[in-house]
Formats: C-alpha cells, structure tokens, sequence
C-alpha cells in the first residue's frame, strides 16, 4: 500500500522550475532514498511533503491525506529530523521527548509508557536524565531519532541524518535506523550525499535532476543498468577515443588522467584496452556503484556538493525562493 503519493506534482518560483512534474509511490515501511544534486529539486519536494511548501499544481497524499488542502492532518502524520540540531540543549533527554510529545497531542495516558519505549529502542535510557549538552554528536542523533517517532508518524523525514558523524557512529546510527522502521513499521524517505549509504540501507531510491525523477528502482538493480564491470585505468594521456571506439565497451569517461571503462567480461578485454594505454600507473577492475550510476545520470559526482551547498531542505528552499523572485 503506497503510504506518499505524488501526482505530476510542480512547483515554480517565480521563473524557476523547481519541481517539473513528479510522478512518485512509496509504500508502507519503505526505506526510500531521495538523491540528486545541489539544485535538482530535491529539497524542495520534500518540502512540499512536509507542508513547509505549498505546490504549484499537481497533487501530494501522504497517508491518505492531500499536502495543500489537509496540511494539519498532514503534518500529524510526519516526522522529521533536520540535518542542523534542534534538540534543547538546557533540557534532559527525557524532557525534550516529553515537550515534543506535549506539542503533538501525545496522551497524558501512553505519554510515559512511549517515551520510556522509544528512549529503549535507542539505547539512551541510561543518560536519559542528563543534560542534552552532555551528550556526544551520535548520542544527540539517535534521540532526534527518537523525538521524531515519538508520536508514531506514518513517515519519517530524515535530512542528512548521518552528516558530520565518524564512520562508527554512522554505522551505529543506520541499525537504529533500521531497527527503528522495522519495530514502528515507519516508511522513511531520506536524503544523504554518502552514496554507500543509500546502497546499503534503501530499499529503492530515486534519483532527481532538474526536478524530475530520473531514475527510480532498488540500488542493485540501478548498478545493473551500468552494463557490466567497471576497468579503472590511471594513465598519463589515456587515449579515450580509441577505447569509446572498441566494440565491446559500452560507456567510458576521463577525468584528469583516469580512465572508467564499462565492459562485460572485464578480465577478458582487459588485456586488449591495455595495449592501446602507455605509461599506466595502475589498474582496478571492479564493480560499479551507486555514485557511478548517479555520475553517469546526472553528469556529477553527488560529492562534489560541500555540506554547505547542501544546507538544510529549508535553507535550500528559501535560496529557490530568493531566486526566483
């Protein structure tokens, strides 16, 4: 059952086509990756999904009600953690559940019980007394995490959730995540510039550009797409021309002296792609990724992006609205 669903969904700003017509179903428990450049429209169509946009034309449902004409039923049934902190630092772990839970209508009745069980499903019952300003950057996370299911959302919005932790901690982070959706039956839509992130823990994922989805499927099925294994060849003056020439490779790229070469039975061509390449440094043969699908998609490497391109979905927002002004 589709838990969002959009319809030929826009959203102009002035001059500029954010949002050029999406079409988009994500079912129940989903986890579902929302990739794209900085300026492809991303941000701006999860927020519309979280009401903080009005669109253009089009239509958005979110459990089974309209994002333009029942934004307040809408927003009951969302949660988000912002890429930037929002929990209040002077107050104990248990107090900010406990005001979130008071702001969302969480009865008096289950509000203890809840607040006891999401603070378990995040292994923060311990330091669940102390002040939030004590506690580690992965610590604060995993109770955003639990401050934004809190109210048991139908979805839950995750922006950047993992930006500016340690490998560890955001290893750490995507079980509780997945734990999280698995244990609360929670459809998730995320965004995040770590490639393998999305490939590991999505169950599909969407990739946008110049507002429109242009490619939407699981992530094994996306590096499908590629048409064989990758020959990574780092030389002085690779001979592009000659290598995109040869029958049997189907897409190759350069950038400053690398070479990318797509081809089936990479070990069986590997030989004749070398005799055509002097002085080369070396050689990897492997599988392509998600970021080289994303590469090939939109003409970039999502990491090219800094954090501060990325900024949060209402920063980016407002720099469209700014624009298109």
């Amino acid at each position: 059952m589709a838990i969002i669903q959009t319809r030929a969904l826009k959203k102009n700003f002035g001059k500029i086509e954010a949002v050029a017509g999406i079409d988009l179903s994500v079912e129940k428990g989903e986890i579902f990756g929302l990739l794209g450049p900085n300026g492809a429209g991303k941000s701006t169509t999860i927020g519309i999904l979280c009401t903080i946009v009005r669109p253009s034309s089009g239509a958005a449902v979110i459990a089974g009600y309209d994002v333009a004409k029942e934004p307040a039923r809408v927003r009951r049934q969302v949660g988000i953690v912002f890429q930037d902190p929002t929990l209040d630092t002077v107050l104990t772990g248990r107090e900010n559940l406990e005001l979130h839970a008071r702001l969302y209508g969480v009865s008096s009745s289950i509000r203890e019980k809840r607040i006891e069980q999401m603070l378990e499903l995040v292994d923060l019952k311990q330091r669940a007394n102390d002040i939030t300003r004590t506690y580690s950057g992965g610590m604060r996370r995993r109770l955003e995490l639990a401050r934004g299911l809190l109210h048991r959302p139908a979805v839950l919005f995750l922006d950047e959730p993992t930006l500016g932790l340690d490998p560890q901690t955001r290893a750490r982070l995507w079980e509780y995540i997945k734990k999280m959706a698995r244990a609360e039956q929670t459809t998730i839509v995320l965004t995040t510039h770590y490639m393998e992130e999305a490939e590991q823990v999505c169950d599909r994922v969407g990739i946008i550009d110049h507002g429109q989805i242009i490619a939407l499927d699981a992530p094994e099925r996306l590096k499908e797409t590629m048409g064989g294994q990758m020959i990574v060849i780092k030389a002085e003056q690779p001979p592009l021309e000659k290598i995109r020439g040869l029958p049997y490779v189907s897409d190759v790229r350069e950038n400053d002296g690398v070479l990318e070469i797509i081809t089936r039975e990479a070990h069986r061509h590997l030989p004749k792609i070398l005799s055509l390449v002097k002085d080369v440094h070396c050689v990897e043969i492997r599988v392509p990724t998600l970021n080289d699908v994303f590469i090939k998609l939109t003409g970039r490497d999502i990491r090219e992006d800094t954090v501060e391109d990325f900024g949060s979905w209402v920063d980016s927002v407002a720099r469209y609205r700014q624009r298109g002004s």
